[in-house]
């Protein structure tokens, strides 16, 4: 395959000129895709979503449904694909002018290359009848913080710090925890279990909380480098409702931020760039040029995971349920084996980052491990050996070169090295002691 052209469709109808030979992508047929973001929005929002952060929304969706149903193997490397995307907006002159540092944000976040090609459209009969709704009886609700609520440990982590803090400011009503999940187990369970928790321990009330459903049918590649943005996209379009400047938070550790491969078969694409420095700097750089208020913040961008856990201002009640906390790449494997509840498998990098990192902290881990000696078979003794040889073969010295090879970084290098040494150190004791 050259170039997988798509027609990017809100209806069956289009009144834009359609390329030939593409896959005709209507985001509405729920034969190809299927979402909950507009049918579940609350009607007692201050505003409809901005022009702007509907249209990123879409875009979202639209490039995570092309990454998702194009196997990279059907190109020449077996991994660089090249997408071009027919694609409406609600705002063409802005989009047309930010078009070069979009399709540049793409291919860093996934590998591939990308063309955008946008055009003119009006809103749609049902965003039509969400904005009247909205507008016929708006809410006058102040959200000043939004934050990324995965289900995992970080983004517990990042919802009890930020909880506490605001306590003390008593302006907990002011934070809005946004959650994405899509089939299968391993997601939504412990999203809804950490959820109540919350809820229980700190009074919070549902509106505190948005779960959006957003899946591509048929989906073939397992690899879904842009599924960070689709999950960024709902927030950003939630937060524009607000109208006003916002913070947009997305807890985790700067250790797997940066995405630093320990062996070569972690170099390249290979290696995820959901928070890399870079690419958070390319899309605040966009919601500016767009017009959104909206701030983007890692509070834990020079962190570990372990310090993140020792440093948690509710330590108590992070211990109690770090079980309900998923961090496993694969937590859907389990099945396969009939096993009955999802659980880690003990030897993904994620997997052995959460282990070394409980360890740090000085915690015993209360969490199930599928493997915990590495010893299950080929794939686990693989990884062990990977990280075993890729920690002997760093160099420390070398760190602020080392912290580059996932992505440029042009300021903090300093902080990012000695970040990267401690987290070395992590891992190191972790297997040091197996």
């Amino acid at each position: 395959m050259r170039k997988a052209i798509f027609n990017c469709k809100y209806t069956e109808e289009s009144d834009y000129e359609l390329s030939k030979n593409a896959f005709e992508y209507n985001i509405n047929d729920s034969n190809v895709f299927s979402y909950t973001f507009l049918k579940e929005t609350k009607t007692t929002l201050p505003a409809f979503y901005s022009n702007t952060g509907l249209d990123l929304f879409y875009l979202s969706l639209f490039v995570y449904g092309a990454d998702r149903i194009i196997k990279r193997s059907s190109f020449k490397d077996g991994w660089t694909r090249s997408f071009k995307l027919n694609l409406p907006v609600l705002e063409k002159d802005i989009w047309d002018v930010n078009k070069n540092h979009v399709e540049k944000m793409l291919s860093f976040l996934t590998g591939d290359k990308w063309e955008i090609n946008f055009f003119s459209r009006n809103l749609t009969k049902d965003e039509l009848s969400v904005k009247k709704k909205i507008e016929d009886d708006p809410e006058n609700i102040i959200i000043e913080e939004f934050c990324m609520f995965s289900g995992g440990l970080d983004s517990f982590i990042g919802a009890i710090d930020l909880i506490e803090e605001n306590k003390q400011k008593n302006k907990q009503s002011g934070i809005h925890f946004i959650s994405h999940y899509a089939g299968g187990k391993g997601t939504k369970e412990f999203q809804d279990i950490l959820r109540n928790k919350l809820k229980s321990k700190f009074g919070l009330e549902g509106n505190n909380f948005s779960s959006y459903y957003a899946v591509a049918r048929n989906g073939i590649e397992d690899t879904t480098r842009s599924r960070s943005l689709m999950f960024f996209g709902h927030a950003i379009a939630l937060a524009s409702c607000m109208r006003e400047k916002v913070e947009l938070i997305i807890p985790e550790n700067g250790m797997i931020s940066l995405n630093v491969p320990l062996t070569n078969s972690r170099l390249g694409t290979s290696s995820t760039r959901t928070t890399h420095p870079h690419y958070i700097n390319m899309l605040q750089e966009l919601l500016s040029n767009l017009g959104l208020k909206i701030s983007i913040t890692n509070p834990y961008q020079f962190k570990t995971k372990g310090e993140m856990i020792k440093e948690c201002k509710n330590i108590d009640f992070l211990y109690e349920n770090i079980v309900n906390t998923m961090s496993c790449s694969h937590p859907d494997i389990g099945r396969m084996k009939k096993e009955k509840e999802s659980c880690h498998c003990g030897y993904c990098l994620p997997c052995v980052i959460r282990r070394a990192a409980v360890k740090r902290a000085g915690l015993e881990d209360p969490t199930t491990y599928r493997d915990v000696n590495f010893n299950s078979g080929p794939t686990a003794k693989l990884n062990y050996s990977s990280y075993s040889l890729g920690l002997k073969k760093q160099n420390k010295n070398y760190s602020f070169l080392r912290i580059q090879n996932s992505g440029p970084i042009y300021k903090d290098v300093d902080y990012y090295a000695f970040l990267y040494k401690r987290g070395l150190k992590e891992l190191s004791e972790f297997l040091e002691d197996l």
